[in-house]
């Protein structure tokens, strides 16, 4: 039986891309899901498809902007399977920019959601898994937690707060709360969908030629779950075979 087996998993940005793959591969694998984004629809789908192939999921929608609207996921994910094992702060925005475009609406959404979004999951599932005595929490961060990259100085900001805020729930963990950064480099997900600056999103274009699937990702949280209790992953850097940066 695998350790994934049982465990009741909350995802945040769970409508597509990475948070799809990875409730769908959990699922396979007997874990129990709580499932929340924004686009009910979707949810909807990705809900049925789960219990049509005999897994167990529910959902709520959910703006990881709004810290009552994530206490509300954690809550019903505890309400509804008695516990929370694991939090996938998965959502996340990428609107490239050089920082002379100003862009400061998209600075302040990249902030909001890549960085107080995380937050926000922290705080609704570390109470839970404090009474619990134990827990485990994946962050993703990105390859740009990791490298500065010219056109992206905002976005690596925030992915390398993710980095440190996974590093000092590890350090705080006290035994009892696992952490894991998941640091992906070019992964085919809508990402690079909302890029409104003409450059930078040629240049990721061009980058994304090489995107991996999100499957991969998605096995490399499985990976980081199914680790028996008294090992804890704590950071994985996936890129593309070939990507450079």
């Amino acid at each position: 039986m695998s350790e994934i087996t049982g465990k009741v998993v909350v995802i945040t940005g769970a409508s597509s891309g990475l948070g799809e793959a990875t409730a769908r591969l959990l699922s396979k694998n007997g874990a129990k899901l709580m499932l929340g984004a924004r686009r009910e629809e979707r949810l909807k789908e990705l809900t049925a498809a789960i219990e049509a192939d005999g897994g167990s999921a529910a959902y709520r929608i959910t703006d990881v902007t709004d810290r009552s609207q994530v206490e509300a996921l954690a809550q019903a994910a505890r309400e509804t399977f008695g516990r929370v094992d694991v939090l996938l702060n998965n959502a996340g925005l990428m609107p490239l920019a050089p920082l002379d475009a100003l862009k400061v609406d998209e600075w302040e959404q990249m902030v909001d959601v890549n960085i107080k979004g995380v937050l926000y999951g922290m705080a609704a599932v570390l109470p839970i898994m404090r009474e619990q005595g134990s827990g485990h929490v994946i962050n993703l961060s990105s390859v740009a937690g990791h490298k500065i990259f010219p056109g992206a100085a905002v976005y690596c900001a925030t992915k390398f707060a993710v980095k440190a805020l996974s590093e000092g729930l590890r350090m705080e963990s006290n035994g009892e709360i696992r952490a894991t950064n998941i640091s992906p480099g070019a992964v085919a997900t809508e990402l690079t969908d909302h890029i409104s600056h003409e450059g930078a999103s040629q240049s990721a274009q061009e980058l994304y030629t090489v995107a991996i699937d999100s499957d991969a990702i998605a096995r490399a949280i499985a990976y980081a779950i199914e680790q028996p209790a008294d090992v804890d992953v704590n950071e994985l850097i996936i890129r593309p075979t070939a990507q450079e940066l």
